[in-house]
Protein backbone atom coordinates (compact mmCIF):
# COMPACT_ATOMS: atom_id res chain seq x y z
CA UNK A 1 0.00 0.00 0.00
CA UNK A 2 1.41 3.40 -0.95
CA UNK A 3 1.94 5.97 1.76
CA UNK A 4 -0.17 9.16 1.80
CA UNK A 5 1.68 12.37 1.04
CA UNK A 6 1.68 15.65 2.93
CA UNK A 7 2.30 18.45 0.43
CA UNK A 8 5.08 20.92 1.01
CA UNK A 9 2.85 23.90 1.74
CA UNK A 10 0.81 21.99 4.31
CA UNK A 11 3.97 20.52 5.83
CA UNK A 12 5.42 24.00 6.28
CA UNK A 13 2.24 25.23 7.92
CA UNK A 14 2.11 22.30 10.32
CA UNK A 15 5.78 22.65 11.20
CA UNK A 16 5.56 26.40 11.78
CA UNK A 17 2.44 25.96 13.92
CA UNK A 18 4.27 23.49 16.13
CA UNK A 19 7.06 26.04 16.54
CA UNK A 20 4.59 28.81 17.48
CA UNK A 21 5.26 30.74 14.29
CA UNK A 22 1.73 30.47 12.86
CA UNK A 23 0.16 32.61 15.54
CA UNK A 24 0.27 36.40 15.33
CA UNK A 25 3.37 37.60 17.21
CA UNK A 26 1.58 39.23 20.10
CA UNK A 27 0.41 38.66 23.66
CA UNK A 28 1.92 38.74 27.16
CA UNK A 29 5.58 37.85 27.44
CA UNK A 30 6.34 37.24 31.08
CA UNK A 31 5.38 34.96 33.93
CA UNK A 32 3.05 32.06 33.14
CA UNK A 33 2.54 33.19 29.53
CA UNK A 34 6.27 33.17 28.82
CA UNK A 35 6.71 29.84 30.59
CA UNK A 36 4.01 28.34 28.35
CA UNK A 37 5.89 29.49 25.25
CA UNK A 38 9.04 27.75 26.50
CA UNK A 39 7.05 24.67 27.49
CA UNK A 40 5.42 24.45 24.07
CA UNK A 41 8.79 24.81 22.35
CA UNK A 42 10.31 22.29 24.77
CA UNK A 43 13.40 24.33 25.53
CA UNK A 44 15.19 27.48 24.45
CA UNK A 45 18.84 27.30 23.46
CA UNK A 46 21.27 29.64 25.20
CA UNK A 47 24.06 31.36 23.32
CA UNK A 48 26.47 34.11 24.31
CA UNK A 49 26.83 35.93 20.96
CA UNK A 50 25.17 39.33 21.21
CA UNK A 51 25.54 41.04 17.86
CA UNK A 52 21.90 42.17 18.03
CA UNK A 53 20.45 40.15 20.92
CA UNK A 54 21.36 36.81 22.41
CA UNK A 55 19.81 33.75 20.76
CA UNK A 56 17.45 32.87 23.60
CA UNK A 57 16.14 36.43 23.72
CA UNK A 58 15.56 36.61 19.96
CA UNK A 59 13.84 33.19 19.92
CA UNK A 60 11.32 34.42 22.47
CA UNK A 61 11.00 37.89 20.92
CA UNK A 62 10.12 36.40 17.52
CA UNK A 63 7.03 34.85 19.11
CA UNK A 64 6.21 37.54 21.69
CA UNK A 65 7.60 40.98 20.72
CA UNK A 66 6.76 42.37 24.16
CA UNK A 67 9.39 40.04 25.58
CA UNK A 68 12.33 41.51 27.50
CA UNK A 69 15.29 39.56 28.98
CA UNK A 70 14.38 40.41 32.57
CA UNK A 71 11.28 38.23 32.24
CA UNK A 72 13.35 35.14 31.41
CA UNK A 73 15.81 35.91 34.20
CA UNK A 74 12.97 36.08 36.71
CA UNK A 75 11.46 32.77 35.58
CA UNK A 76 14.86 31.10 35.74
CA UNK A 77 16.52 32.57 38.81
CA UNK A 78 13.72 33.77 41.10
CA UNK A 79 10.66 31.66 40.28
CA UNK A 80 12.74 28.51 39.65
CA UNK A 81 10.35 27.62 36.85
CA UNK A 82 13.26 26.65 34.56
CA UNK A 83 16.46 24.68 34.87
CA UNK A 84 19.54 24.67 32.68
CA UNK A 85 21.06 21.58 31.14
CA UNK A 86 21.96 20.19 27.74
CA UNK A 87 19.79 19.16 24.84
CA UNK A 88 21.84 19.41 21.65
CA UNK A 89 23.44 22.41 23.39
CA UNK A 90 23.00 24.39 26.60
CA UNK A 91 19.34 25.32 27.09
CA UNK A 92 16.77 26.48 29.60
CA UNK A 93 14.05 23.87 30.10
CA UNK A 94 10.79 23.86 32.09
CA UNK A 95 11.53 22.70 35.65
CA UNK A 96 8.72 20.13 35.47
CA UNK A 97 10.84 18.23 32.91
CA UNK A 98 13.78 17.85 35.33
CA UNK A 99 13.11 14.15 36.16
CA UNK A 100 13.32 13.30 32.45
CA UNK A 101 16.98 14.37 32.53
CA UNK A 102 17.85 11.65 35.06
CA UNK A 103 18.85 9.29 32.24
CA UNK A 104 20.98 12.00 30.61
CA UNK A 105 22.70 12.82 33.89
CA UNK A 106 23.34 9.15 34.65
CA UNK A 107 24.77 8.49 31.21
CA UNK A 108 26.87 11.65 31.31
CA UNK A 109 28.32 10.58 34.68
CA UNK A 110 29.72 7.45 33.07
CA UNK A 111 30.53 8.81 29.62
CA UNK A 112 32.30 12.05 30.53
CA UNK A 113 34.64 10.68 33.18
CA UNK A 114 37.19 9.15 30.83
CA UNK A 115 36.37 11.38 27.88
CA UNK A 116 37.15 14.54 29.82
CA UNK A 117 40.31 13.03 31.30
CA UNK A 118 41.58 12.46 27.77
CA UNK A 119 40.31 15.85 26.61
CA UNK A 120 41.60 18.08 29.39
CA UNK A 121 44.57 15.85 30.34
CA UNK A 122 44.32 16.40 34.06
CA UNK A 123 42.87 14.61 37.09
CA UNK A 124 39.70 16.56 37.75
CA UNK A 125 38.26 13.72 39.87
CA UNK A 126 40.64 14.65 42.66
CA UNK A 127 38.98 18.08 42.91
CA UNK A 128 35.35 16.96 43.12
CA UNK A 129 35.02 16.70 46.88
CA UNK A 130 36.78 20.01 47.51
CA UNK A 131 34.56 21.73 44.94
CA UNK A 132 31.43 20.25 46.51
CA UNK A 133 32.59 21.28 49.96
CA UNK A 134 33.23 24.83 48.77
CA UNK A 135 29.79 25.13 47.19
CA UNK A 136 28.16 23.67 50.29
CA UNK A 137 29.93 26.19 52.51
CA UNK A 138 29.91 29.31 50.30
CA UNK A 139 26.75 28.99 48.21
CA UNK A 140 26.73 29.78 44.50
CA UNK A 141 30.08 29.86 42.72
CA UNK A 142 31.38 30.52 39.23
CA UNK A 143 34.27 28.74 37.59
CA UNK A 144 36.61 31.56 38.62
CA UNK A 145 35.75 31.00 42.30
CA UNK A 146 37.00 27.41 42.42
CA UNK A 147 40.58 26.17 42.13
CA UNK A 148 42.04 29.59 42.76
CA UNK A 149 45.51 28.11 43.30
CA UNK A 150 45.44 26.08 40.10
CA UNK A 151 47.29 27.41 37.04
CA UNK A 152 45.02 28.92 34.39
CA UNK A 153 45.61 27.88 30.81
CA UNK A 154 45.76 30.47 28.08
CA UNK A 155 44.95 27.83 25.49
CA UNK A 156 41.39 28.93 24.81
CA UNK A 157 37.76 28.88 25.89
CA UNK A 158 37.57 25.10 26.19
CA UNK A 159 40.75 24.54 28.18
CA UNK A 160 39.66 24.22 31.80
CA UNK A 161 41.62 23.98 35.03
CA UNK A 162 40.88 20.83 37.07
CA UNK A 163 38.38 22.45 39.44
CA UNK A 164 36.49 24.03 36.52
CA UNK A 165 36.25 20.59 34.92
CA UNK A 166 35.08 19.10 38.23
CA UNK A 167 32.45 21.85 38.50
CA UNK A 168 31.09 21.14 35.03
CA UNK A 169 31.14 17.39 35.63
CA UNK A 170 29.23 17.73 38.90
CA UNK A 171 26.62 19.81 37.08
CA UNK A 172 26.29 17.49 34.10
CA UNK A 173 26.01 14.44 36.38
CA UNK A 174 23.51 16.01 38.78
CA UNK A 175 25.21 16.87 42.08
CA UNK A 176 25.14 20.57 41.17
CA UNK A 177 22.65 22.71 39.29
CA UNK A 178 23.02 26.05 37.56
CA UNK A 179 21.30 28.66 39.70
CA UNK A 180 21.49 31.37 37.04
CA UNK A 181 23.91 33.40 34.99
CA UNK A 182 25.65 36.70 35.54
CA UNK A 183 27.11 38.36 32.43
CA UNK A 184 26.47 34.96 30.87
CA UNK A 185 28.74 33.15 33.36
CA UNK A 186 27.06 30.17 35.02
CA UNK A 187 26.54 30.25 38.79
CA UNK A 188 26.43 26.79 40.33
CA UNK A 189 24.84 25.59 43.56
CA UNK A 190 23.90 22.31 45.21
CA UNK A 191 21.02 20.73 43.31
CA UNK A 192 18.88 20.46 46.44
CA UNK A 193 19.06 24.25 46.82
CA UNK A 194 17.86 24.87 43.26
CA UNK A 195 15.54 22.03 42.24
CA UNK A 196 12.45 21.02 44.29
CA UNK A 197 13.12 17.84 46.27
CA UNK A 198 10.38 15.81 44.58
CA UNK A 199 11.88 16.53 41.17
CA UNK A 200 15.51 15.66 41.90
CA UNK A 201 14.86 12.61 44.09
CA UNK A 202 16.19 9.59 42.13
CA UNK A 203 13.39 7.49 43.62
CA UNK A 204 10.93 9.54 41.57
CA UNK A 205 12.89 9.38 38.33
CA UNK A 206 11.39 7.58 35.34
CA UNK A 207 13.13 4.43 34.16
CA UNK A 208 14.87 4.15 30.79
CA UNK A 209 11.80 2.90 28.93
CA UNK A 210 9.64 5.68 30.35
CA UNK A 211 12.26 8.29 29.41
CA UNK A 212 12.53 7.01 25.85
CA UNK A 213 8.74 7.09 25.52
CA UNK A 214 8.57 10.63 26.90
CA UNK A 215 11.41 11.90 24.70
CA UNK A 216 9.98 10.51 21.47
CA UNK A 217 6.36 11.35 22.22
CA UNK A 218 7.13 14.91 23.29
CA UNK A 219 9.51 15.48 20.38
CA UNK A 220 6.86 14.35 17.89
CA UNK A 221 4.32 16.65 19.52
CA UNK A 222 6.67 19.59 18.96
CA UNK A 223 7.70 18.66 15.41
CA UNK A 224 4.40 17.52 13.94
CA UNK A 225 6.16 14.90 11.81
CA UNK A 226 9.61 13.40 12.15
CA UNK A 227 11.95 10.57 11.29
CA UNK A 228 13.32 8.40 14.09
CA UNK A 229 16.60 10.31 13.78
CA UNK A 230 14.83 13.63 14.23
CA UNK A 231 13.04 12.33 17.32
CA UNK A 232 16.35 11.19 18.79
CA UNK A 233 18.05 14.49 18.03
CA UNK A 234 15.34 16.72 19.51
CA UNK A 235 16.30 16.32 23.17
CA UNK A 236 19.60 14.57 22.34
CA UNK A 237 19.75 12.20 25.26
CA UNK A 238 18.54 8.89 23.91
CA UNK A 239 20.29 6.81 21.26
CA UNK A 240 19.30 6.43 17.59
CA UNK A 241 18.60 2.74 18.23
CA UNK A 242 16.26 3.62 21.12
CA UNK A 243 14.33 6.06 18.94
CA UNK A 244 14.04 3.51 16.12
CA UNK A 245 12.83 0.89 18.59
CA UNK A 246 10.19 3.25 19.96
CA UNK A 247 8.92 4.01 16.46
CA UNK A 248 8.67 0.33 15.63
CA UNK A 249 6.66 -0.44 18.78
CA UNK A 250 4.34 2.54 18.30
CA UNK A 251 3.76 1.75 14.63
CA UNK A 252 2.96 -1.89 15.38
CA UNK A 253 0.50 -0.76 18.05
CA UNK A 254 -1.22 1.58 15.58
CA UNK A 255 -0.18 4.71 17.44
CA UNK A 256 2.12 5.88 14.66
CA UNK A 257 1.76 6.12 10.89
CA UNK A 258 4.36 6.64 8.19
CA UNK A 259 3.63 9.16 5.44
CA UNK A 260 5.61 10.99 2.77
CA UNK A 261 6.59 14.60 3.33
CA UNK A 262 7.02 16.65 0.16
CA UNK A 263 10.19 18.75 0.17
CA UNK A 264 10.61 22.19 -1.38
CA UNK A 265 12.16 20.52 -4.44
CA UNK A 266 9.14 18.15 -4.76
CA UNK A 267 11.07 15.10 -3.59
CA UNK A 268 9.44 12.83 -1.03
CA UNK A 269 10.80 11.62 2.30
CA UNK A 270 9.04 9.31 4.77
CA UNK A 271 8.26 10.52 8.28
CA UNK A 272 6.19 9.40 11.23
CA UNK A 273 2.99 11.11 12.34
CA UNK A 274 0.22 10.40 14.83
CA UNK A 275 -3.06 8.97 13.49
CA UNK A 276 -5.56 11.67 12.65
CA UNK A 277 -2.85 13.95 11.27
CA UNK A 278 -4.94 14.80 8.19
CA UNK A 279 -7.52 16.58 10.36
CA UNK A 280 -5.02 18.87 12.07
CA UNK A 281 -6.29 22.47 11.67
CA UNK A 282 -2.70 23.67 11.39
CA UNK A 283 -2.51 22.18 7.90
CA UNK A 284 -4.69 24.94 6.50
CA UNK A 285 -3.82 27.79 8.85
CA UNK A 286 -1.88 30.47 7.00
CA UNK A 287 0.90 32.06 9.10
CA UNK A 288 0.74 35.85 9.43
CA UNK A 289 2.43 37.87 6.69
CA UNK A 290 4.41 39.88 9.19
CA UNK A 291 8.14 39.61 8.54
CA UNK A 292 10.19 38.25 11.45
CA UNK A 293 13.90 38.17 12.18
CA UNK A 294 14.89 34.74 13.48
CA UNK A 295 17.87 33.69 15.52
CA UNK A 296 20.31 31.37 13.72
CA UNK A 297 19.51 29.01 16.63
CA UNK A 298 15.74 29.25 16.34
CA UNK A 299 14.21 25.82 16.98
CA UNK A 300 12.49 25.94 13.59
CA UNK A 301 15.90 26.18 11.88
CA UNK A 302 18.18 24.30 14.28
CA UNK A 303 18.17 21.21 12.05
CA UNK A 304 19.80 22.75 8.95
CA UNK A 305 19.12 19.73 6.73
CA UNK A 306 15.42 19.75 7.59
CA UNK A 307 15.24 23.51 6.95
CA UNK A 308 16.80 22.96 3.54
CA UNK A 309 14.36 20.19 2.66
CA UNK A 310 11.23 21.88 3.97
CA UNK A 311 11.87 25.52 3.08
CA UNK A 312 14.57 25.28 0.41
CA UNK A 313 16.64 27.39 2.79
CA UNK A 314 20.32 26.42 2.81
CA UNK A 315 21.69 28.09 5.93
CA UNK A 316 25.06 27.83 7.60
CA UNK A 317 26.28 29.92 10.50
CA UNK A 318 29.72 31.29 9.62
CA UNK A 319 31.01 32.35 13.04
CA UNK A 320 33.84 29.82 12.82
CA UNK A 321 34.52 30.30 9.10
CA UNK A 322 37.58 32.49 8.29
CA UNK A 323 36.38 35.90 7.14
CA UNK A 324 37.80 35.56 3.64
CA UNK A 325 35.87 32.31 3.14
CA UNK A 326 32.47 33.50 4.35
CA UNK A 327 29.65 33.45 1.83
CA UNK A 328 27.50 35.90 3.80
CA UNK A 329 28.82 37.11 7.15
CA UNK A 330 29.87 36.39 10.73
CA UNK A 331 26.35 36.14 12.19
CA UNK A 332 23.57 36.42 9.63
CA UNK A 333 19.90 36.38 10.63
CA UNK A 334 17.26 34.46 8.65
CA UNK A 335 14.08 36.31 7.68
CA UNK A 336 10.69 34.57 7.80
CA UNK A 337 7.53 35.92 6.20
CA UNK A 338 4.39 33.82 6.10
CA UNK A 339 5.55 30.26 5.49
CA UNK A 340 8.64 31.24 3.49
CA UNK A 341 12.20 32.15 4.27
CA UNK A 342 12.57 35.36 2.28
CA UNK A 343 16.12 36.46 3.00
CA UNK A 344 19.03 36.79 5.39
CA UNK A 345 20.51 39.91 6.91
CA UNK A 346 23.93 40.82 8.27
CA UNK A 347 23.44 43.45 10.97
CA UNK A 348 24.87 44.45 14.32
CA UNK A 349 23.90 46.70 17.21
CA UNK A 350 26.60 49.36 17.65
CA UNK A 351 25.63 50.40 21.14
CA UNK A 352 28.45 52.93 21.45
CA UNK A 353 26.79 55.04 18.73
CA UNK A 354 23.19 53.96 19.49
CA UNK A 355 22.41 52.35 16.13
CA UNK A 356 21.45 49.06 14.57
CA UNK A 357 23.61 48.92 11.48
CA UNK A 358 22.38 46.90 8.49
CA UNK A 359 25.39 45.91 6.44
CA UNK A 360 23.88 43.53 3.91
CA UNK A 361 20.63 41.81 3.02
CA UNK A 362 20.33 38.98 0.53
CA UNK A 363 16.79 38.11 -0.67
CA UNK A 364 16.32 34.41 -1.32
CA UNK A 365 16.31 33.41 -4.97
CA UNK A 366 12.90 33.96 -6.51
CA UNK A 367 11.90 36.43 -3.79
CA UNK A 368 11.18 39.98 -4.83
CA UNK A 369 12.23 42.83 -2.56
CA UNK A 370 9.79 45.60 -3.39
CA UNK A 371 8.40 48.48 -1.36
CA UNK A 372 5.94 46.34 0.57
CA UNK A 373 8.52 43.84 1.78
CA UNK A 374 10.99 46.63 2.55
CA UNK A 375 8.35 48.37 4.67
CA UNK A 376 7.64 45.12 6.52
CA UNK A 377 11.38 44.64 7.10
CA UNK A 378 11.88 48.14 8.45
CA UNK A 379 8.83 47.79 10.71
CA UNK A 380 10.31 44.63 12.22
CA UNK A 381 13.68 46.32 12.72
CA UNK A 382 11.94 49.16 14.55
CA UNK A 383 10.30 46.65 16.87
CA UNK A 384 13.68 45.03 17.43
CA UNK A 385 15.50 48.21 18.52
CA UNK A 386 14.60 48.06 22.25
CA UNK A 387 15.77 44.46 22.48
CA UNK A 388 19.02 45.41 20.73
CA UNK A 389 19.54 48.28 23.18
CA UNK A 390 19.70 51.04 20.56
CA UNK A 391 17.27 53.60 19.17
CA UNK A 392 18.29 54.20 15.53
CA UNK A 393 18.57 52.28 12.27
CA UNK A 394 21.32 52.84 9.74
CA UNK A 395 21.55 51.16 6.35
CA UNK A 396 25.09 51.27 4.96
CA UNK A 397 25.67 51.98 1.28
CA UNK A 398 25.13 48.95 -0.90
CA UNK A 399 23.28 47.01 1.79
CA UNK A 400 20.77 45.39 -0.60
CA UNK A 401 22.58 42.57 -2.36
CA UNK A 402 21.78 40.17 -5.16
CA UNK A 403 20.88 36.59 -4.17
CA UNK A 404 23.98 34.45 -3.88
Amino acid sequence: MSRPTLGNGAARRLFLARHLLSDPPQGPAKGAALLKVIHDLGFVQLDSINTVARAHDLILFARRPRYRPAALKRLYEKDRALFEHWTHDAAVIPMQFYPQWHLRRTRDAAKLLNRWKDWQRHDFEAQMQSVLAQVRAEGTVTSSDVGRDEPRSSGGWWEWHPSKTALEYLWRSGALAVAGRENFRKRYDLTERVVPAALHDPANAPDTTQTIDWCCDQALTRLGFATAGELEAFWAHISPAEARGWCAVEQTAGRLEEINIEAADSSLRPAFVRPGWANDPALTREPPKRLRVLSPFDPALRDRKRAARLFGFDYRIEVFVPEAQRKYGYYVFPLLQGDRMVGRVDMKAHRDVDELRITALWPERGTGWGKGRQAAFEAELQRLLPLAGVSQLRFVDGWLRDPV
